[in-house]
């Protein structure tokens, strides 16, 4: 009778995880601190979009912008549309609001703000400038109060004072010369201005929870493309109609550095690292997490042209930012002891056996 050979046991190396499942591990354990890498990857934006608007409306901008981004996500279009085959109406209303809300709609309003600041054929009002970038602030705010109301999510009494101390912190950052010159700036603002961007700070905080809802279900990869290929009839409609103001310019092929830079860095690979931390965090963290955008911003103005404005670096600014990293590293600490309480929803198949 012959005798069966002993199992082999299989090399280390060929058990070991592979590096992406290695990658995806360690952004779900830096959770809120990768979320504010990616927003400040955001910040990279002024290096590339200035040509841009010199030339071009802001919705034109945007379309292009996103009509880029979705084609890069051709090759996981299979994948993409089997995790979308049964997925509930909510789920496609969330995605819906992500799409329409925080990549089409905010972006436009955004620009309409600013444009009352910086107004094309009179000096800078800095009155609604800093009316603006005041009331953006309230961005961590409305996140907050949504995930309180739609994802349920519960914050330790400890939560507070950390939230309090990062929007704190990049407050320094972004009004350092004299902190209380945006209160009295408001009673000279414009009403419209201060409309146009609520509504933008809102629509942007409504993308972070009904992202974090989303990946629930489906994956990171799916989520990001979704977010881009279903504004795109959106924003075709605001192209076409001149909506954001401005003239309609004329596309040329030496735009084309800018736009793929655009797509790229702050557009494709930010969103991509975003939404995959985003599934480890709980949407109240991810709202203060993403204060690293006007904070790495601001501190990208003081470098010199053509990356920045060449303005003076305040030590305070120093203060806000190195404030609001120890906040947000604090709070991924914390994340492990539950200072965010969110109930628990079972992730389908895709999810759970990896494939996100």
């Amino acid at each position: 009778m012959p005798v069966e050979d002993p199992p082999v046991a299989l090399p280390r190396e060929q058990v070991r995880p592979s590096v992406a499942s290695r990658t995806g591990t360690l952004i779900g354990r830096m959770g809120a601190l990768a979320v504010a890498v990616a927003a400040a990857m955001w910040a990279t934006d002024p290096y590339f979009r200035p040509a841009l608007t010199k030339q071009l409306t802001a919705s034109q901008i945007v379309f292009v912008e996103s009509l880029l981004i979705a084609l890069c996500f051709l090759p996981v279009a299979g994948r993409v549309r089997r995790e979308l085959h049964h997925l509930p109406l909510r789920q496609w209303i969330a995605m819906g609001i992500i799409a329409l809300g925080a990549q089409a709609f905010a972006t436009v309003l955004f620009t309409q703000a600013l444009s009352y600041a910086f107004p094309a054929h009179a000096a800078p009002d800095f009155n609604v400038e800093n009316e603006v970038y005041l009331l953006y602030m309230l961005q961590p705010v409305f996140g907050i109060a949504m995930a309180r109301i739609f994802l349920k999510e519960r914050r330790k009494p400890y939560f507070w004072p950390l939230a309090a101390c990062a929007i704190a912190g990049v407050y320094l950052i972004v009004f350092p010369q004299n902190p209380l010159a945006p209160f009295s700036s408001v009673q000279h603002g414009q009403l419209l201005a201060a409309a146009l961007i609520l509504g933008a700070v809102l629509l942007w905080a409504s993308g972070t929870v009904f992202g974090r809802y989303s990946l629930s279900n489906v994956s990171f990869v799916t989520t990001a493309a979704m977010r881009f290929t279903l504004a795109l009839p959106a924003l075709l409609i605001l192209m076409l109609t001149g909506v954001g103001g401005g003239h309609p310019g004329t596309f040329s092929a030496h735009q084309i550095p800018s736009f793929i830079g655009i797509a790229l860095v702050p557009g494709l690979l930010a969103m991509l690292l975003y939404y995959r931390a985003l599934a480890n965090t709980p949407a109240s963290l991810a709202s203060i997490a993403e204060l690293g955008y006007p904070c790495t911003l601001f501190l990208v103005f003081s470098l010199p042209a053509p990356v920045g404005l060449g303005l003076p670096l305040y030590p305070i600014e120093i203060v806000g930012a190195l404030l609001l990293v120890a906040v947000v590293t604090t709070l991924n600490v914390l994340k492990h002891r539950d200072v965010v309480e969110t109930p628990h929803r079972p992730e389908v198949t895709l999810v759970a056996q990896g494939r996100a």
